[in-house]
């Protein structure tokens, strides 16, 4: 049986992806023990310090705390690092994008709730099967939401829509947030591009590597003041990619 061009190029893509996965993978065992060991330590620093009410205690303390938490942040960028090694190994079966969409927001209602943000699904009940990853297609909404709830520090509305285009799913995530000038939407699916002062630049990245690993496409239309607009197209189950 003769393979197509198509089906080569996917497997090859499938093998890149497994290899930066692997990378990755030991790559951040590397980074990991010394880090572990590092807060394990500053830890028991600022166990010894306690009761000590000296001016230079408490200077200790204040260095000690800053350094802990720069290995959290450390931590983070690693596990972000990971999400963004790993989003191109997917692990497919039939699903329906209303079922994943429907357990996140009932998940995220609590902290939506929180920052006086309101959520607003408008799905549509004749939504065809699509071949997805669960867990990955779930990390992308994390990573949508969380981006658009930071965009509203002040409250607002996320509306989730889906439907049916052609032999595509549709799936756009609008917030009325701050928005984005021109020169943020050319470079937000860059790695390590971020306006967020500590954030890993790898969230959108990663969003665009799961999505187009579907063979999808992602889309965003943006301006200041006006809300941000991502659109997410995923081919139907049988429908040419």
């Amino acid at each position: 049986m003769k393979i197509s061009d198509e089906q080569l190029e996917r497997k090859r893509l499938q093998a890149e992806n497994t290899e930066l996965a692997t990378l990755a993978g030991g790559l951040a065992h590397e980074i990991r023990n010394p880090l572990s060991t590092i807060g394990m330590n500053l830890e028991l620093l600022a166990e010894e310090m306690e009761g000590d009410e000296s001016q230079r205690a408490r200077r200790m303390l204040r260095r000690i705390s800053s350094l802990q938490g720069e290995c959290r942040n450390l931590e983070e960028i690693l596990n972000a690092f990971l999400q963004f090694a790993r989003a191109g190994e997917l692990n497919l079966e039939e699903g329906n994008l209303n079922t994943i969409l429907t357990d996140y927001v009932g998940f995220l209602q609590p902290q939506a709730n929180s920052m006086e943000v309101e959520l607003r699904p408008h799905l549509d009940t004749d939504l065809p099967i699509v071949m997805l990853d669960r867990s990955l297609m779930r990390q992308a909404l994390v990573n949508l939401c969380r981006n658009a709830i930071e965009a509203m520090p002040h409250g607002g509305s996320i509306d989730l829509l889906t439907r049916t285009r052609g032999d595509q799913v549709v799936l756009e995530i609008i917030d009325t947030g701050k928005g984005m000038d021109e020169n943020t939407r050319a470079q937000m699916f860059q790695a390590f591009f971020s306006t967020r002062s500590g954030g890993s630049g790898l969230g959108l990245p990663t969003v665009r590597r799961i999505v187009e690993a579907h063979h999808g496409q992602i889309v965003c239309d943006s301006e200041p003041g006006k809300g941000t607009r991502f659109t997410i197209s995923l081919p139907v189950q049988g429908a040419p990619c």
